[in-house]
């Protein structure tokens, strides 16, 4: 059950991050450590008060992390004015 609920979580907050702005989103994705403490302090506040809701945000922020993770790979980031681009948003040069 709480495997369950973190994945509820992970993809309610993966949702979110889908909504934002392509560059804010690039942008979230170039600090990635401070990306993941702020997702799992904000899942562990608001499901503190019960065992299970907390081990589920930490499940939550675990899966955060790894999606940070593969989203760099796969999307890229953006570090200040520099862009690094991902492996889906690489543009062919022929």
């Amino acid at each position: 059950m709480i495997l369950e609920s973190g994945v509820i979580i992970f993809v309610g907050l993966l949702l979110l991050f889908i909504k934002l702005p392509r560059l804010m989103a690039l942008r979230l994705l170039g600090y990635p450590l401070a990306l993941d403490v702020a997702v799992s302090i904000v899942a562990y506040a608001l499901h503190w008060g019960t065992f299970s809701g907390v081990m589920a945000a930490a499940v939550a922020g675990l899966m955060c992390s790894g999606f940070t993770t593969v989203g760099r790979w796969a999307l890229g980031y953006r570090k200040g004015s520099q862009t690094y681009p991902g492996v889906f948003t690489r543009e062919e040069t022929s």
